[in-house]
């Protein structure tokens, strides 16, 4: 599962960054952008340093954190959904997969804080 889990994350800022290229240029979109780049391979790479987490309480704070760049990054798709109209359906797959991927985050924070009780 700890594969599958690096390799959607791996895929949801590829995928992210992929719509980036696509968007308009505009001040808008630039602005957002910048921090939804960030946020989504953040994410990533956040999980990935979970995963070598020194104690139970290192790795829920790395996971933390990934919790908030997958609400953080959710927050800006939707944003930029409301100004591109046109790439509405990718950013709903999108945000579909930062959802799901934030709610195996929570469920896996919850696992780990039940577990070092």
């Amino acid at each position: 599962m700890r594969a599958e889990l690096i390799k959607r994350f791996r895929q949801f800022a590829i995928d992210v960054a992929l719509l980036i290229n696509d968007l308009p240029k505009n001040i808008v979109n630039n602005t957002y952008n910048g921090q939804l780049i960030r946020l989504s391979s953040s994410s990533g790479a956040n999980y990935r340093a979970s995963q070598r987490g020194k104690s139970t309480a290192d790795f829920i704070n790395k996971l933390k954190i990934v919790e908030e760049e997958l609400d953080e990054s959710i927050f800006f798709l939707d944003l930029l959904h409301f100004f591109n109209i046109p790439f509405q359906n990718r950013m709903d797959v999108l945000m579909k997969e930062a959802n799901e991927l934030l709610a195996i985050t929570v469920a896996s924070i919850k696992t780990a804080r039940n577990n070092n009780k």
